[in-house]
Order: structure tokens, then sequence, then C-alpha cells
């Protein structure tokens, strides 16, 4: 479709950048602070702490008629193992890795099947679904360990794919899956990787025909509907299930489709996957992505961005928040554009964060923006739920986003925390260590080190939400700082050299639907109980400037990492003269954090409605 062809001029250096990624001169990234620990917490007790014998157990038995998905749990985990190891480099988690890799292909038939479907009911159900993470898994471990062996074994799965639903078939692809069969045509993005390691013609093909059924009429119609907001494409008739075919809202498997279609702009360069991607994007953010970076109800876009101030049946499912935030990583490596890193980083401080139990031990299936969190339900007759196998790699994502090279002299800083990293530009290494209690303060100092005095650009995202922001370079004030953009300081470092990074974060209040929130920085806040300063539930008024409110930042109880406290008015007698008190708020990942359903947590607080202000209670927006 002509409207949906890309019309800038810098195709093919995008597509050029993302196909040649320097992204592999960063060789060791440690974070430190809150969000540090939390990704050690998850490697440990998510990653480390996982059997891989109760993964694998259902792939030695083919006897699955129900349309389950237990064939999707190994490859979830093992991409998440290959990610954290990739960063911690432990040889007890790689020991595990080549456990999994070698345990998993010790189940392949000889027809090169991996799967836990019987004969008549494959291609049913999730059976194409859980193939493409077998894949994925596979993939990912023979890029680590090198072992032929797994690449081997993926080829044979996806030989026997081919032959079952490939060129000439008579199965579509978008018939062997629910969901109009977003989630079997997500297979594309493993295609591609195969096509990568083989350069085998016939994956090729195979990856434009899942391409061009992405788009046929009776399927999901990504490419021709991308202009479409994501939960309208297809409206669901009366009696049709929400669990069937017919429902086009699906939201992790439409953007496991979409990141497909950008594998495929790197490997063809045709520019309308990528026009129809940022389209779709640019929708999901608008209407569906909420004050937290999480998104959907019962698993479907739902126009839940101006609906959030209402409590959803199971919202905010992690796998749902681990995609967007693969979503935007792709865009970032094809754009270079920052408001990809400021979702991702709206979403990792507050989504993400919420979704494991203050102790590390869980991985919470759905985060809801008011009630209580409580454990997901295990799943297939397995000792595990989708969000607990996937999340792992939402955590083990973090450092990679930190420090990038998008181009050979150059490296991005892109999230501010305690850190060092060591990167290599031809034959220096930069060492780099940020020193910040970022967010919670305002400034970070970053100390290069090159090990001889070197010349690089050393880019710094200035998040878009900062009103403004100040950089200095051994204490000189640099020009030209714009929020929204990469501030790029091109000199020759040496060992020493300092940059300070100083944004102005004011609390902010938002409002929407009668109800308010308050952020500030990239963080979110919310109402906890085990504050014990009033019912989390009722109506309050906040006084504020033009949305800028008085925030103190307050000693934090056990199980949260911040706390603050606002000035309110509580009740409807808005007499700020005398009722007027002090309210505690916490990080909105530290609600709830002990799953204890005796807690409740809230973040949109019901707000007076005042005949004698009309604006009360109008949106304000926060993007």
């Amino acid at each position: 479709m002509k409207r949906h062809i890309i019309t800038f001029v810098t195709c093919v250096g995008m597509l050029n950048a993302f196909a040649s990624p320097n992204d592999n001169g960063v060789k060791e990234v440690k974070l430190g602070g809150y969000i540090g620990q939390r990704i050690d917490g998850c490697i440990e007790k998510r990653v480390l702490g996982q059997s891989v014998d109760e993964l694998v157990d259902p792939f030695k038995v083919q006897d699955e008629t129900q349309g389950r998905w237990a064939s999707e749990f190994w490859g979830k985990w093992i991409q998440g193992a290959v990610a954290s190891y990739e960063y911690n480099h432990d040889p007890a988690l790689l020991e595990k890795i080549k456990e999994g890799e070698r345990k998993l292909i010790a189940t392949q038939l000889a027809d090169g099947y991996i799967g836990d479907y019987d004969k008549e009911h494959q291609l049913h159900g999730w059976d194409v679904w859980g193939r493409k993470y077998t894949l994925l898994g596979l993939v990912k471990c023979y890029r680590l360990t090198k072992h032929k062996e797994a690449l081997e074994a993926a080829c044979k799965l996806l030989d026997y794919t081919i032959k079952q639903i490939g060129p000439g078939a008579a199965t579509p692809i978008y018939k062997t899956g629910y969901y109009r069969g977003m989630p079997p045509l997500s297979i594309l993005e493993p295609v591609t990787y195969l096509y990568d390691e083989t350069g085998n013609p016939a994956y090729l093909q195979f990856a434009k025909l899942i391409a061009e059924q992405m788009n046929h009429p009776e399927g999901p119609m990504l490419i021709d509907k991308a202009d479409v907001p994501v939960s309208q494409r297809f409206v669901l008739k009366p009696g049709n299930s929400w669990w069937s075919f017919d429902n086009g809202q699906k939201g992790y498997e439409m953007m496991s489709c979409y990141i497909g279609l950008l594998e495929m702009y790197r490997l063809t360069g045709n520019a309308n996957y990528l026009q129809v991607a940022l389209t779709t994007w640019s929708h999901i953010l608008r209407e569906e992505i909420n004050i937290t970076g999480g998104a959907c109800s019962l698993e479907c876009w739902y126009g839940g961005h101006g609906k959030q101030t209402h409590p959803a049946s199971h919202t905010m499912e992690t796998c749902v928040t681990f995609t967007w935030m693969q979503f935007c990583e792709r865009l970032l490596q094809i754009t270079g554009d920052t408001k990809y890193v400021d979702q991702i980083e709206r979403t990792m401080y507050n989504a993400l964060m919420a979704s494991m139990k203050h102790d590390n031990t869980q991985i919470v299936k759905y985060v809801p923006l008011e009630g209580f969190r409580r454990e997901g339900e295990h799943q297939c007759d397995v000792r595990i739920n989708c969000c607990n196998a996937n999340a792992p790699r939402a955590f083990a994502m973090i450092p990679r986003i930190a420090y990038r090279m998008p181009k050979a002299d150059r490296i991005d800083i892109n999230l501010y925390m305690p850190s060092k990293a060591a990167i290599h530009m031809g034959k220096r290494t930069f060492d780099i260590v940020q020193e910040t209690n970022y967010p919670v303060t305002d400034e970070v100092k970053i100390t290069v080190t090159p090990d001889k005095t070197a010349h690089a650009d050393i880019a710094l995202r200035i998040p878009g939400w900062a009103p403004k922001a100040q950089i200095k370079v051994n204490g000189e004030a640099m020009d030209g700082v714009a929020c929204g953009e990469y501030f790029i300081i091109g000199r020759e470092w040496k060992a020493g050299d300092e940059i300070t990074l100083k944004m102005e974060m004011p609390a902010r209040l938002v409002q929407l639907n009668q109800a308010a929130a308050i952020e500030r920085g990239p963080v979110v806040y919310a109402r906890d109980s085990r504050f014990n300063d009033g019912f989390v539930d009722e109506v309050v008024t906040i006084p504020n400037q033009n949305g800028a409110i008085q925030m103190t930042a307050e000693k934090a109880p056990q199980d949260m990492w911040i706390a603050v406290s606002v000035p309110m008015v509580r009740g409807t007698y808005n007499d700020a003269s005398v009722d007027t008190r002090k309210i505690h708020l916490c990080d909105f990942a530290s609600a709830g954090s002990t799953w204890d359903e005796g807690i409740r947590y809230r973040v949109w607080l019901p707000i007076l409605y005042t005949p004698d202000n009309p604006k009360s209670g109008q949106f304000q927006g926060y993007w």
C-alpha cells in the first residue's frame, strides 16, 4: 500500500546501522544500585533457580491435545539465561545453559519435530508458537556456545515446519493458531536468524511467505491495518469468544509479529516493513501504554491509555511489558531516537520492577495499577507460567540498553545508574564509571578513563520529560543541551575526565478522568496502606502550580525503595487551611511489593470535583 511507503532519505543509512551494529564493542557492563540489585536477584532466583528438567520434560512425550503452551517455557527461559550470562559471565550459569541445550536437543524426533503435541494435533493451538520459542532458544544457544548441534537441531525443526506450512503447503500459517494467526506468524523472527546463520534460500523464501500472510485478509492484516488503532482492527461479533481466532487485539503476539517485520526490513531493505512498525508503535504509545509503561487487559489492547483510571481485568501482563520494551529496543537500534529509550526507562522503573516480588523469588503475571499483587498460576502442568519464564529477558535487556555503540567511534549512555562499563573502540579501551543516586536525585557524575588518550564521541541521552538539563565536562559548561535528544561530546579523552549531568526533575501532577497521579522523573508514585496515613481510595485535593507539586523525600520503610510525602487535602470538605496534611507515597515498584493481600496500593487517586473550577479533573497529559 503506497500510503505506508517511508519518505525520508536516511532509510539506507538506518538499515546499514541496524544490519551491522557495533554494540559488540561494549564488552563488560556491571550495574549497581537498585536496578543492579534487582537484575542480580532475578538471575539468582528466576534463572539459576529454575529446574531445567521441569522445562524439558514436556518435550519428552508428544501427548498434547488440548492446545496448551508448555512448549514455550524452555525457549523463553533459555533466552533470558543466555542474555544473563552475557551480562555476568557466571560459569555456573553457562553450565546450566549447556545442560538446557543438551537435554532439549535430546528430545528431537527423527523427523525434526521438537514439541509436545501429538501427530494429529500438530499445527493446532500453540504448537507453532512453541516452535518459535524453541528456534529462538536454539539460535541464542548456538551464538553463545558455538555448538553445531544446536544449529543443526534448529535447522531440522525449521525444515520440518516448512514441509508442513511452507510454500505450497495446504495449511496457511495464519490458520495454525489463535488471534487471527498472530502467534504462529511470529515465527518470522527466528526464521530470519536462521537465514543469517545458514544463508539457506529456503529460509528467506519462507520468511517472505510469512510476511505476506501477516497481511492476508483472513489473517491479522498487520500491514494494511497499520493505520488503524490496535484495539479497533477487528471487532468481535456477538457470541465470538475472547480467547479465539477472531480476536485480533492480542497485544504481546501482535508486537512479536512487528518485531519479525523489523527483522525483514533488516534483511531486505523493504521500507514498508519499517513504516508499518513505526506507525503501529505510535498507536500503541498514544492509545494503550499507561502511566507506568504497561498495557493490556486480558492480554489484549483495549484503548487502555484513556481508560487506565478504571480498574480493568487482568491488566499489564508481564509478557506484554517485556515485549513492549523489546519493540522499543529494536526501533532504537534502527532509528537511534531517544524517545524509545524514554519509554524503556519508564517501563523499566515502573511496570517491570513492579512485576518482581521484593525478595526476587517470583514474577507476577499481572501488575494492576491498584489493589494488590499475587503469584501467577502454574500453567500446563509445569511449575512455572509464561511470565516467570519470560521476564528475565527484560531484566537482562537493561545492561545492553544502558551502554551502546551505534557507531564504531561513538558510545551512547542511555540509562543513568551506578555502573561500570569497559568499551573497546578499535585498539583503545574506555572505562566508564557512573556515580549517581538517580532518579532519587538529579545529578550524574561520569568518569571516562581511556587506556591511552584517544578521540571518541560520547552521547548522553537527555530524557524527553526533563524541562531542562545541564552538562559540564571537567567543570566547563556545555552549550546546546536539548531535552529529548542525545548530546554528543566529541573530544580527545584522557584518564579521569569527568562529565556531570544535572536534570531538572520537578514532581508532576497528572490528571485524567477525575483522578490524579504523581510522577517525578521516570518514576510513578502510589499510595500504600503500609504508611497508615489514610484510606488509599479516599478523594483528595493536591495543591499544585500548573501541575508542579511539592514533594519531600522521606525515609523508606523496609521493602520499599523510595518514599516521599506530598501535601494533600483529604475528603470532600476541601478546607486547605484546616485539612491539609502530609500524605506518604512510594515508588510504584515498591507498592504492594510483599504481595500481602491485606496491603492495598493505588496509583490514580480520586480527586475532588469543584464546580467553581471547571478545569478540575481535566486531562493534562504526560507525553
